[in-house]
């Protein structure tokens, strides 16, 4: 049985110039002695050796070597990876106890072998790692700190699509049918601007504190939104029972595409903020009410001219269970050029946004610009477009890409862990919102108000303001179903705001309600008003504290400082080959490359226990950092 061994790594701490080896080899030899002695690599293959039984045991790990250190090195493709690394190709494979670098289209191969249960094998592998790892020991962890002084973690949940371009081919009776190599793999589907035939989508799960990936999870075309996101929300939870943290401080951040009431049934437990696209809200009597009401706040952001109006809607029973949930109306006059995002009704830009938030502790603007924050999200995507673009195509099987995208993500993290060791920097806390100034009682308050309230019965037997209902088009409906229309809002001394409706007194006249209706009854010779309250929306006056790491210095730290050192490769020469033998007469089948099983594969790569081991020096690294990943200073 073969084991898994590793040359001899050795940080020296005195720099010197850059070695003529590619830059990134030294990153690599550090990443995967730190893996060896965490036992990854040896759980992998046993991992993937119980979900596909017909394997032996350690053959995977000529696999995991090159994708490992594809992504490790950031090559735009294997062709460029494996002509730089060629040169030191015996030195890399023996990080691995292995004696060859495997072919392209052996990997190819393997990618296209691969089950589903060995890709949840090392997804599962993934996260376990990560949990049991955490980033820094320092306290507090990363949070968010709302107005009521309650802790949240968010998580951001998103999709990517990428777009597979397909040549058009010749099709005529003298031709077979056309066999597209992206057909498993990709569908149909939405592509936004770019107007592919085919797509593959990529959901993924982030931690926003600590810029760590929880998940990755694709299908074909447009995906299975729903699936996806009940697995990533059982990723959430395992994250949140590891670290000890409440089920209810945990906060999802959703892209455009969940905005709608069928995700909620799957988010029980947890809080959440999204995009609704589910614009026949808009219809519903008791936000059309709203929205004829004083708005409660106006939002804008630095980089943007855009002013937006906010109508804050809360218990609203949303979704097919009628869960209750709050729902954030924000409008702005329309451009000359369509917006991209909302609906268009009335020369007015209606959008919404859907929480499950307190009030007590985020304001409506609060809820609008912790959403409009997922741009952090999209930078994270961007930094890992350039580090290692996950989304190439790696592999024409969907269990061969999903497979590559997986360890794209366990390289980022681990870079994280290591960035933070060489730059152990403290948690920053930045004010992601100022608290809320007190401003004086007879102007407006800057959190907004609460549900409208009219007044109690005053005499026995009299209609009060309960008795008008509040109608869509912005107007109270009497018990005789007439219109009371608003003419009047005035402040009181409290700062609620009090919007007068009244009648008019052609319909009050021959009313057979009058008596019932008015103080004086037929006596009366003014029009029924009524008064609709607005008081101030109690809301804690403490600021928003974001909490957090930085996104890109630590891996920065970790590739700038890995890979401006020099790197020392000392291999002598295998032990000479043994004399030939006499040629033996093979079969077709023994003939045939692609006819050798995979344990047979495994014993022509496996190194010899009597090679030397090639000695890896690495120039400038520091003696803490040398002894975090237990490797000789020299």
């Amino acid at each position: 049985m073969t084991s898994i061994v590793n040359s001899s790594v050795i940080i020296q701490t005195s720099s010197e110039s850059i070695a003529s080896t590619p830059s990134w080899f030294g990153e690599v030899a550090l990443m995967i002695e730190h893996l060896r002695k965490q036992g990854v690599l040896t759980k992998i293959c046993e991992r993937v050796r119980f979900a596909r039984r017909r394997l032996g045991r350690y053959e995977v790990i000529d696999f995991v070597a090159i994708l490992f250190g594809y992504a490790i090195s950031g090559e735009g493709t294997l062709q460029a990876f494996y002509e730089r690394l060629l040169p030191f190709a015996s030195a890399f494979m023996a990080l691995f106890g292995r004696d060859h670098l495997p072919a392209r289209s052996t990997l190819s191969r393997f990618l296209a072998a691969l089950t589903p249960e060995a890709v949840e094998a090392l997804r599962c592998l993934f996260l376990e790692d990560l949990l049991a790892r955490p980033l820094c020991q320092e306290e507090p962890q990363g949070t968010l700190g709302d107005r009521a002084g309650k802790q949240w973690i968010v998580f951001d949940v998103d999709a990517t699509r990428e777009a597979g371009r397909q040549r058009t081919l010749p099709q005529d009776p003298d031709r077979p049918g056309a066999q597209r190599r992206l057909r498993p793999l990709c569908a149909p589907g939405y592509t936004g601007r770019k107007r592919g035939e085919v797509v593959r989508t990529r959901t993924t799960v982030l931690q926003a504190h600590t810029s760590q990936w929880l998940g990755t999870f694709g299908n074909p075309g447009n995906g299975e939104y729903r699936a996806e996101l009940r697995r990533a929300v059982a990723a959430i939870q395992d994250y949140v029972k590891a670290h000890d943290l409440s089920p209810s401080s945990a906060l999802l951040r959703l892209d455009g595409q969940y905005g709608t009431g069928a995700v909620l049934s799957d988010l029980t437990g947890l809080c959440y903020v999204m995009r609704g696209k589910d614009y026949q809200l808009l219809d519903r009597p008791e936000v059309q009410a709203r929205l004829h009401l004083p708005p409660d706040q106006q939002f804008s952001r630095p980089e943007s001219r855009l002013v937006r109006t906010l109508y804050d809607c809360p218990d609203l029973a949303y979704g097919t269970t009628g869960q209750r949930c709050r729902v954030v109306v924000a409008t702005h006059p329309a451009g000359k050029v369509k917006s991209r995002v909302g609906v268009e009704r009335d020369g007015m830009v209606y959008e919404l946004f859907i929480t499950a938030l307190p009030q007590a502790g985020f304001t409506a603007s609060d809820v609008v610009a912790l959403y409009l924050h997922r741009g952090a999200f999209e930078n994270a995507l961007s930094d890992e477009d350039q580090e290692q673009e996950p989304d190439r195509w790696c592999s024409h099987a969907a269990h061969g890409q999903q497979w590559w995208q997986i360890i794209s993500q366990w390289v980022w993290n681990l870079r994280l862990e290591l960035g933070h060791q060489l730059s152990p920097d403290p948690v920053r806390t930045t004010e992601f919102a100022p608290a809320i100034e007190p401003v004086p009682a007879p102007t407006a308050p800057s959190s907004g108000y609460a549900s409208p309230q009219v007044g109690l019965p005053w005499k026995q037997g009299r209609f009060s303001g309960q008795d008008f209902a509040l109608q869509p088009d912005g107007t109270l409906r009497c018990p005789a179903n007439q219109k009371l229309i608003a003419h009047e809002q005035r402040r009181e001394a409290d700062g609620s705001l009090r919007v007068v409706y009244g009648a008019s007194i052609r319909s009050c006249r021959p009313c057979s309600l009058r008596e019932q209706c008015q103080w004086n009854g037929k006596a009366t010779t003014k029009p029924r008003q009524v008064s609709v309250l607005l008081h101030p929306l109690h809301v804690g006056a403490a600021p928003l504290l974001w909490r957090d790491w930085s996104r890109r210095e630590h891996r920065r730290a970790c590739i700038q400082s890995l890979r401006s050192q020099r790197v020392e490769v000392k291999h002598d020469p295998a032990s000479p080959p043994a004399p030939e033998k006499q040629e033996v007469i093979l079969t077709r089948a023994q003939r045939a490359h692609y006819r050798l099983s995979w344990a047979e594969r495994l014993v022509r790569n496996a190194r010899a226990p009597t090679d030397p081991l090639p000695t890896i020096k690495l120039f400038g690294g520091p003696d803490a950092f040398a002894a975090f990943l237990g490797l000789r200073a020299g």
